[in-house]
């Protein structure tokens, strides 16, 4: 299984990839980074991603833009959106573009344990 993280934060994604590597124990998975929704775009296409997490404020193309085109590419992605942006008006664009969750920053391990649940079963 290969899992991007897209957050222009390194150390947002060092947290992300800490709480997947406590919650994935039993699973066999690589992790990409990107850290602007253009680079995100790239390695994706580039690489057989499963699961994407995904910050909305990034520079070059944000989150919203990368969303969108990767579910344009394939519909069937699964992406979690990661972002202290909590406006209503946020989250209800990410999920009509397709996202499948959204997780406040900071990351909450038991709220990232109930969307994996969700993707394996």
């Amino acid at each position: 299984m290969n899992i991007l993280i897209a957050d222009d934060s390194k150390m947002a994604r060092k947290i992300v990839i800490k709480t997947l590597n406590d919650l994935l124990v039993d699973k066999k998975f690589d992790i990409y980074e990107a850290c602007n929704g253009e680079e995100a775009l790239q390695i994706y296409i580039n690489n057989n991603i499963n699961i994407v997490f995904l910050d909305l404020t990034m520079p070059v193309m944000d989150g919203f833009e990368a969303l969108k085109r990767i579910k344009e590419y394939d519909k069937s992605t699964k992406i979690v959106v990661v972002s202290a942006d909590i406006q209503k008006v946020s989250m209800d664009k990410v999920r009509e573009l397709g996202a499948i969750d959204f997780i406040k920053k900071p990351i909450n391990c038991d709220k990232v344990k109930l969307i994996l649940n969700k993707i394996f079963n």
